[in-house]
């Protein structure tokens, strides 16, 4: 267990930590001035709609695994309509006086 720690806490990527402070202004300077004013929102909208559109695949798997599964139903298997001799080949068509409201 202090192995795992240990090799974590060397992790070239973890050294440097979350971006604060001024390291987060110098961020967002270079984004604005890459993506320019007009660009930013249009950026944040897609960011945002992306994100909820994880969060709303992540609930609907959570609500598919939580999901009881019984064993006990049956089955339903669809069939079609055997249409035997004794019915006549076709029916004749409706007329418009004949339809039912």
């Amino acid at each position: 267990m202090q192995m795992i720690a240990s090799a974590l806490s060397t992790h070239p990527i973890l050294a440097f930590g979350i971006p604060s402070g001024p390291d987060l202004i110098i961020l967002l300077v270079i984004v604005l001035v890459l993506f320019g004013a007009k660009r930013l929102p249009e950026l944040a909208r897609g960011f945002g709609q992306s994100v909820n559109e994880f969060k709303k695949a992540k609930d609907e798997f959570d609500k598919e695994v939580a999901k009881p599964t019984s064993t006990s139903e049956p089955a339903v298997v669809a069939t079609t309509p055997v249409m035997s001799e004794s019915h006549g080949a076709a029916s004749a068509p409706i007329k418009d006086d004949q339809k039912l409201v």
